[in-house]
C-alpha cells in the first residue's frame, strides 16, 4: 500500500484539504483525515506531498511518439508553403529511414517527457514505412520501461506501395488482438489519412476493423488540401468517406476535424465518433482551426492531444485556450471548453479502450495520479481550479506521476532510469538518422 499525506485532493465536487489518500495495489482505496488514514494503514510506504496538490494524471489522445528526432534537425533547400510541402519534406522523409533503435528511443525520450509533464496516459499514432512488422513491439519495448498506460497503432498508406499497406494492416491486427486483454496498453487500427488511401485498401482496413471490433485513429481533414481531394476523387468530404466504409463510432478518433462543414459534423455526433483537437500543432502547420464550439455545441465529444509537437499538456492547455479566444475574437470562450476537452472528453474517449474508472479520484478508480507543488497565492477550491490550472500551474511544477498504483517519479526524479544514459543514446542516433535523410 502506498499513503500519500499533507495533500490537498482535487476530487469531482471539491479540494480536501491537508487530507491523505491510500492507494491500494492500482486503485485508490481511502481518502480522508491524515492521522485517521496513518493509524489504520500504519505499514504503508508514505509520501509527503508537503501541502501540494493531488490531481488526476493528465492524458493525450493524439500523439506521434516518432516526430522525436526531428527537434533540431535542419533541412537543405526552400522552405515549405503548404502543410502537404511539409510532409513531403519533413515527415515522409524522417519516417522512411527509421530503424527498430530510432523507433525504440524516439519513443522513450518523450515517454519520460509524459513522466515529467504529469502525462499517465497517451494514444500515440505511428510510421516508419522501413520498418513496419514489429514497429508496435518496439514501443512496447520503450512502455516496458516507462510504463504510462498506452494505446498504440500503426497508420496504413498507400504512398509507400501495396506490400508496405498490407505489413500496416498485419501490424495493426495482430498488436491489436495480442493486447485485447491488457489494460495497461492497447491497440487501435490506425489510417494515415483519406487522400494517402486507395478504395482498395480502406476496404482491406475496414473489413479488418469490423472483424476485430476495434475502432480507427486516423487524421481527418487537418489539411484543406486532405478535404479538396476527398472531394474531387470521391465526391464527398472525409467524414463522409469513413461512414461509407463503416469506420465511425465510439471507439473511432478522428484528429483535426479542421476542413469539415455541418453535414460532416453532424455525422460524427450521429454515429457517437470522437474528434481529437491539436491546437499547438495546427498553429505551426497554419492548416487552420477545428471549430470545436460549434462541435460541443452539437454534442460531439471532443479530446485534446498534442500531435507529437510536444509531451506537455499543461502546455497544450493553453494553447488550446488562448486559441480559441483569438479565433473567435471573442474573450468569453476558451476557458471552460478547454477544460472539458482535458478533464472530461480525454476521459470519455479512454473509457472505450480502457476497461475501469479513469480520471477521477474516487474509491476504486485506477491511481493514474501527479502530485504539483502548487501552493495557490488567492483561495483555492474546486469552483475555482480551472482558473488556476489555465493562468498559474505548469508541468515545472510535477513532483510526483504515479500510474497504476507504480511511482514512476517522485521528487523529480524518474524511477529507475538513467535519463542522462538514454538522451545521449538518442543524440548519437538522432544524429545518424539525419545523415541518412
Amino acid at each position: 500500500m502506498l499513503l500519500i499525506t499533507n495533500a490537498n485532493i482535487l476530487t469531482p465536487d471539491k479540494i480536501i484539504h491537508n487530507a491523505a489518500l491510500c492507494i491500494d495495489g492500482n486503485t485508490i482505496a481511502e481518502i480522508g483525515p491524515i492521522p485517521d488514514l496513518e493509524k489504520k494503514y500504519p505499514s504503508a510506504k508514505r509520501i509527503n506531498a508537503k501541502g501540494g496538490l493531488v490531481m488526476p494524471g493528465l492524458t493525450n489522445c493524439h500523439m506521434h511518439f516518432y516526430s522525436t528526432f526531428a527537434r533540431g534537425m535542419l533541412l537543405a533547400g526552400t522552405p515549405p508553403t503548404t502543410f502537404t510541402e511539409i510532409l513531403e519534406g519533413l515527415w515522409w522523409r524522417l519516417d522512411k529511414v527509421l530503424t527498430a533503435d530510432d523507433v525504440f528511443y524516439s519513443a522513450l525520450v518523450p515517454l519520460i517527457e509524459c513522466v515529467r509533464s504529469g502525462t499517465t496516459c497517451v494514444i500515440d499514432h505511428h510510421a516508419s514505412p522501413n520498418f513496419v512488422l514489429g514497429s508496435l513491439n518496439k514501443i512496447k519495448e520503450a512502455l516496458s520501461q516507462i510504463p504510462v498506460r498506452a494505446s498504440l497503432c500503426y497508420e496504413v498508406s498507400d504512398r509507400d506501395g501495396k506490400d508496405i499497406a498490407a505489413q500496416g494492416i498485419d501490424e495493426n491486427t495482430q498488436f491489436i488482438k495480442d493486447h485485447a486483454g491488457n489494460n495497461m496498453l492497447k491497440g487501435l487500427f490506425g489510417l494515415h489519412a483519406s487522400f494517402t488511401l486507395s478504395d482498395k485498401t480502406l476496404e482491406q482496413c475496414a473489413q479488418a476493423v469490423n472483424n476485430l471490433k476495434t475502432g480507427i485513429h486516423v487524421h481527418t481533414a487537418e489539411g484543406v488540401a486532405d478535404a479538396d481531394h476527398c472531394r474531387q476523387n470521391h465526391g464527398c468530404g472525409v467524414v463522409e468517406r469513413w461512414r461509407q466504409f463503416n469506420l465511425l463510432g465510439p471507439r473511432a478518433i478522428l484528429a483535426h476535424c479542421i476542413h469539415i462543414d455541418h453535414k460532416e459534423m453532424q455525422i460524427i455526433k450521429e454515429t457517437g465518433t470522437n474528434v481529437v483537437h491539436n491546437p499547438e500543432s495546427n498553429m505551426n502547420n497554419a492548416v487552420g482551426s477545428a471549430d470545436i464550439l460549434k462541435m460541443l455545441a452539437l454534442g460531439i465529444n471532443v479530446g485534446l492531444g498534442t500531435d507529437g509537437i510536444t509531451s506537455d499538456m499543461f502546455q497544450e492547455a493553453k494553447f488550446a485556450h488562448l486559441k480559441r479566444k483569438h479565433v473567435a475574437h471573442d474573450p468569453r470562450v476558451g476557458f471552460a471548453e478547454t477544460t472539458k476537452l482535458l478533464f472530461e472528453n480525454n476521459y470519455k474517449i479512454l473509457a472505450n479502450l480502457f476497461k475501469g474508472t479513469l480520471g477521477t479520484i474516487t474509491k476504486g478508480a485506477f491511481a493514474d495520479l501527479i502530485i504539483l507543488d502548487y501552493q495557490p497565492p488567492t483561495p483555492f477550491n474546486r469552483q475555482n481550479f480551472a482558473g488556476h490550472f489555465l493562468y498559474a500551474m505548469n508541468s515545472n511544477l510535477v513532483a510526483t506521476t504515479i500510474v497504476d498504483g507504480k511511482v514512476l517519479m517522485h521528487d523529480r526524479e524518474i524511477i529507475g532510469i538513467d535519463v542522462e544514459r538514454v538522451m545521449a543514446v538518442s543524440r548519437g542516433l538522432a544524429q545518424k538518422m539525419w545523415g541518412r535523410i
